[in-house]
């Protein structure tokens, strides 16, 4: 009889499991890329690329198949068919094997990122769904509303002008406000702004500027700015970014005249021997996250202490208005607060 060897059924465990990460992980799995392709069909393909080329496009750079290619998860023989029909209906033009939009392609590309960034929108503030979930949910949603529901879904929003992240939202003509700012990295040091854009892509700078917890709408003032790193204040605390990571954060810088609230931090920053009073909650915390906030007594005006530290790290325990209230830090972080 073989006897039984526990590394080798190790090693056939991690390999399986290797195997399984593969096959499934989300979004980029090839379960799920094979998936896709399967269920997608020539509009989808079309949508996407007209998307991918407007960015690109909008950015000042230039696309070409072979990039084309890399950033778009469908098959190649997929996009080459996609992109001679869309040619044939004087949807892109190629100059010198550079993808470009007529404006016919602009005009429906435009639509599409209307519908993405109202869905967007949606999410934020009419649901519970964390932020990193809200490109993947409206990637998805952009193909399956008609002209009318997105019309509908805008009315519902109350026409909004910009998506959570402050990119702006193309109205059913097609116009586009302006994003106010300059990249912070532009900014010298001492200067004070307001952050009014955050860039979701790349996907893993953006995923390094939500760990950081920085918060658009928020205040801030650049203490450092060289080629190594640009540091600023923020709410009561000290941010270190590298310059290509800063770059993402769009700051409109405040004028002279313009005085800031000084000693403002964030609730998940008080101690425990410290009391404070509620200057508001941050645009960061929307919908139903924002009401419930409210509903709890975190309004304007509100004394706040901590009643009970967790040993375990979070949440901890807040006196407002006679009752105890338990937060995680990420939701005490969204509570704006003045140090007594």
């Amino acid at each position: 009889m073989d006897s039984y060897n526990p590394i080798t059924a190790l090693i056939i465990f991690f390999i399986g499991a290797l195997l399984l990460y593969i096959l499934f992980r989300p979004v980029k799995g090839w379960f799920w890329i094979l998936k896709k392709n399967f269920k997608s069909n020539k509009k989808i393909i079309i949508e996407d690329i007209l998307k991918q080329i407007y960015h690109f496009e909008n950015s000042g750079n230039k696309i070409d198949m072979k990039t084309l290619v890399q950033v778009l998860d469908f098959n190649n023989q997929s996009i080459v068919e996609a992109i001679k029909q869309m040619t044939v209906n004087d949807l892109i033009y190629s100059e010198s094997d550079v993808l470009k939009l007529t404006e016919a392609g602009r005009n429906y590309a435009l639509r599409i990122v209307r519908v993405h960034r109202l869905w967007e929108r949606y999410l934020a503030d009419k649901t519970g769904f964390h932020k990193t979930e809200w490109h993947d949910r409206a990637e998805s949603m952009e193909h399956r509303l008609s002209h009318d529901e997105a019309e509908e879904l805008a009315l519902h929003l109350g026409n909004p002008k910009f998506d959570p992240h402050g990119d702006p939202i193309p109205t059913k003509t097609g116009k586009i406000a302006q994003i106010k700012g300059v990249e912070l990295p532009l900014l010298p040091v001492g200067s004070v702004g307001r952050i009014t854009h955050i860039e979701d892509e790349p996907e893993i700078i953006y995923k390094q500027i939500l760990a950081e917890r920085i918060h658009i709408g928020s205040f801030l003032k650049v203490v450092e700015n060289n080629a190594t790193r640009i540091v600023f204040q923020s709410e009561g605390e000290e941010f270190v970014l590298a310059p290509i990571v800063a770059a993402n954060l769009t700051v409109a810088p405040l004028e002279k005249e313009v005085v800031v609230e000084e000693n403002i931090a964030r609730l998940s920053s008080l101690n425990e021997d410290e009391t404070a009073k509620i200057i508001g909650i941050s645009r960061e915390s929307r919908g139903e996250s924002r009401r419930r906030l409210l509903d709890l007594g975190f309004v304007k005006g509100s004394d706040v202490s901590i009643d009970l530290i967790n040993p375990l790290g979070e949440p901890h325990a807040y006196l407002i208005k006679g009752t105890s209230i338990a937060l995680r830090k990420d939701q005490a972080a969204k509570i704006l607060i003045k140090k007594h």
